[in-house]
């Protein structure tokens, strides 16, 4: 990356930072860590008049002041004399708090820009500012912007290219702070220059204000949040039927022309059996299962996180997670990992505390996440068709999710008042939450960043465990012993434990053997119980039940198998993220003891109780 034309783009939360980055950049954009730290930083590039312009957006902070990771490695990239210039993105409708990291970045370097964002909002809210005034007061040029539709985006660039041309030098007024206090002397500027600079604005509520009485009431808060929830996973299930048997039917498609392939070449059964029975039929379930709900509920999710309902979810859910001694922040690392536990445990980055960062990341798999949908929706389904006699598809499905993650938030918010309370023990800390305006989500952009940073980055670790694992299962679904194949056998070892825990041998080591990826446990107990010696697929509610119960499965297999389905230890994938970012095997084995005893615990109990009935 040329340091002659390299951008900082620094800013606080919430301020447009992001869509900024995303009007200047298109998709030339890229992510990764800073080095040395578990902090993602954007880094991508635009052309202006034939020159090449590369950015680094830096993670969002309040100040420059504190020792947080992202306050650090904003600090020290600004320090390092890389960027010819920092573009510092300003809410223009909260000036006052804003400036105060405008002034501590104009005291470490002087090529500064200050974008004044969102002066649409600010336009609405009729608040009127004296840029010229603004501009003379900090000695750094400002520029008004409004991101959303690229108003003032090329002004920007001639700003910024004048500057890296040295045709235009900012000369930021130094100030003299109290060195006992020095952040209560950079909010005193800040207040003094916003008071110099508004001219006039509006009093009295606006629509973010009326909207925040429903969302953020103490008695609608929580009701609305589970009504919102019901209806992102309800179009999760439903939409992502079609797609995921449309995939099936082209990997179905293309596996018999590989087969066909092979048998042309003269290729040994053993060899088609790894390859196309055991490898491609694991990476194709995999995909079929996996990407039509990731593609569906990501982009759900980051629209309401561009929408800015998500700092209101931690606002409604705070009070529970501080009476449980852990962070506010942990609502949303929790919500993340509805998704993905993999991408939840990696939003823990957001927690400045490291106990705190910790126990969300132990507790982060207690929440199911869309590899465990298909089996909490199928088991739950078919219980409630044969026990209550209720038919429902969409609806029932959605409810039977819905129910298990409220259960599983009760037993994230009880496990961490557990860990808080011994082996994590300390003061819990605070944090401001600011309650963003609600702004119209960039669609087009959410759509396309959230596929590709998200729904692929996710899918992509998955099939790099799934692979391996589907040639390990055809391995021990067709290697004989003893008349019988490795797999008979190792589910026989397990029957005794499984027996106890209301299940059996085969169940427990369908879950073992979908330790890269929850979404081949099922397709596994079948190829177990129908001696089959490739993953399979079994089509229909009716004939999977006509299975299961010829398999000695009644309503307590089915409980049970919903209790370890909530309950056990995370997939591959979420296993190494864990170990990556707790840099500690100590942690990462303590994150898999904690859920799988807590299943075990469950079955063991509800068996025992239904024993005695």
């Amino acid at each position: 990356m040329s340091p002659r034309n390299l951008i900082a783009l620094a800013g606080n939360p919430n301020t447009g930072k992001s869509t900024l980055f995303n009007k200047l950049t298109g998709l030339k954009q890229h992510t990764g860590n800073w080095p040395g730290k578990t902090v993602l930083l954007a880094r991508g590039s635009y052309t202006y008049r034939g020159q090449t312009y590369d950015i680094t957006d830096l993670p969002g902070t309040y100040s420059l002041l504190a020792s947080s990771p992202e306050e650090e490695v904003a600090r020290d990239f600004i320090c390092s004399g890389q960027p010819q210039v920092t573009v510092v993105v300003v809410d223009a409708t909260a000036l006052e708090r804003n400036l105060n990291l405008v002034l501590q970045i104009t005291q470490l370097t002087e090529d500064v820009i200050v974008c004044l964002n969102l002066m649409d909002e600010a336009e609405r809210q009729n608040i009127t500012l004296d840029l010229n005034r603004l501009q003379a007061e900090l000695g750094v040029p400002v520029v008004p912007t409004t991101a959303t539709t690229g108003a003032g985006l090329t002004t920007l660039k001639e700003t910024i290219a004048r500057m890296i041309k040295r045709e235009l030098r900012p000369q930021p007024k130094s100030l003299e702070l109290d060195p006992k206090h020095p952040a209560a002397s950079l909010y005193s500027h800040a207040e003094k220059i916003t008071q110099q600079v508004i001219k006039s604005s509006r009093p009295g509520p606006d629509r973010t204000e009326r909207l925040d009485k429903l969302v953020t009431s103490p008695h609608w808060g929580v009701p609305l949040m589970l009504n919102l929830l019901a209806l992102i996973l309800w179009l999760t299930i439903v939409g992502a039927n079609h797609p995921s048997e449309l995939l099936a039917q082209i990997f179905s498609w293309l596996e018999d022309v590989l087969t066909l392939l092979f048998l042309r070449l003269g290729s040994p059964a053993w060899l088609h059996g790894a390859l196309i029975l055991g490898m491609y039929r694991g990476l194709a379930w995999v995909v079929a299962v996996m990407l039509p709900p990731m593609a569906i509920f990501f982009p759900l999710f980051t629209l309401l996180e561009d929408f800015g309902y998500l700092p209101r979810l931690a606002f409604n859910l705070d009070g529970l997670f501080h009476r449980a001694g852990a962070h506010g922040k942990q609502s949303l690392t929790m919500a993340m990992g509805l998704g993905c536990n993999a991408a939840g445990v990696t939003a823990a980055r957001i927690i400045d505390s490291p106990r705190e960062r910790l126990v969300a990341i132990l507790t982060n798999n207690l929440v199911p996440c869309n590899g465990r949908f298909p089996m909490l929706i199928v088991m739950g389904t078919i219980m409630a068709a044969s026990v209550a006699n209720i038919q429902g598809d969409g609806f029932l499905a959605t409810l039977v999710v819905l129910i298990a993650l409220i259960i599983s938030v009760l037993v994230t918010l009880a496990v961490s008042k557990l860990l808080t309370s011994t082996i994590l023990r300390g003061e819990s800390s605070f944090f401001i939450l600011e309650l963003p305006p609600y702004r119209r989500p960039q669609i087009g952009t959410v759509l396309i960043r959230s596929f590709l940073d998200r729904t692929l980055a996710v899918l992509w670790r998955a099939l790099i465990v799934a692979a391996p694992c589907g040639l390990l299962i055809w391995i021990l679904a067709n290697t004989t012993l003893a008349d019988s194949t490795l797999l008979v056998h190792l589910a026989k070892w397990l029957q005794p434990l499984g027996r106890a825990m209301g299940l059996d041998g085969m169940i427990l080591l369908a879950f073992l053997l979908g330790l890269p990826a929850n979404e081949i446990v099922i397709p596994i107990i079948f190829m177990g119980y129908l001696s089959e010696g490739a993953l399979m697929e079994v089509q229909g509610l009716a004939t999977i039940e006509h299975i299961l119960v010829a398999n000695g499965w009644t309503w307590l297999t089915a409980l049970n198998f919903l209790i370890f389905t909530l309950f056990h230890w995370p997939c591959a994938t979420t296993l190494l993220t864990i170990r990556k970012e707790t840099g500690s095997l100590r942690w990462t084995l303590l994150s898999a003891f904690l859920p799988t005893a807590l299943g075990t615990c469950l079955c063991l109990i509800v068996t025992a109780m239904a024993s005695l009935i």
